[in-house]
């Protein structure tokens, strides 16, 4: 039984780095590889971090209901392959969607039991700070990116986990105990240990 983990923030928070880490340091979880109407940046690889894919052919996607959420985030599109999730769960791996409030409440309507994570960052300044030394933005965009994430951080009490990434390592520590604490439940743990259990009463 098979957690499927919804992993939201505002652009600039962190949490694509977060989401590596955690995935190096917990075996059995992977990332579902979104589709994407936006160019790629520098060290992206087609298939790896994005499906990128033309708007015509994202269109056509989401017209045959292979979306299990999509959304429209600045002036591009990102969507999650239904049968990319639900085959990643069926094999038993944990798996977390990297998306917006808008694609958790979209996931939250065919998986009621998807667990979700939103990520703040400690201070508006922290914020326009990083999205600042990213270095791939003019003023104009971080402005409007600063503009999103408020209307973006609304959202937060939507998810069923909060987390501040202010230190990182310390935010990665919080992660790593979510996904370890979801795995411990009695609903994972009768089911991963039912002969050990059988044997037992």
């Amino acid at each position: 039984m098979a957690n499927l983990f919804i992993v939201a923030a505002p652009s600039g928070c962190g949490k694509t780095s977060l989401v590596k880490a955690l995935i190096e340091q917990t075996q059995n979880l992977c990332v579902s590889v979104s589709h994407t109407t936006r160019n790629s940046r520098p060290g992206e690889v087609h298939g790896k971090n994005y499906f990128f894919v033309s708007k015509d052919e994202f269109d056509q996607i989401k017209a045959d209901g292979g979306f299990i959420e999509s959304a429209q985030v600045f002036d591009n599109y990102y969507g999650s392959a239904k049968q990319t999730v639900r085959d990643l769960l069926a094999t038993g791996t944990d798996v977390i969607l990297e998306i917006d409030w808008q694609g958790a409440r979209q996931v939250k309507k065919s998986f009621d039991n998807a667990i979700g994570i939103f990520i703040l960052p400690p201070s508006e300044s922290a914020l326009r700070e990083r999205l600042t030394d990213r270095g791939q933005d003019d003023e104009s965009i971080i402005n409007r990116r600063m503009q999103d994430a408020v209307s973006e951080m609304q959202h937060y009490d939507e998810f069923d986990y909060l987390v501040i990434n202010d230190d990182f390592d310390t935010a990665l520590d919080e992660l790593l105990s979510i996904i370890h604490s979801q795995r411990l439940l009695l609903s994972q743990q009768s089911v991963k240990h039912q002969s050990l259990l059988n044997s037992l009463i």
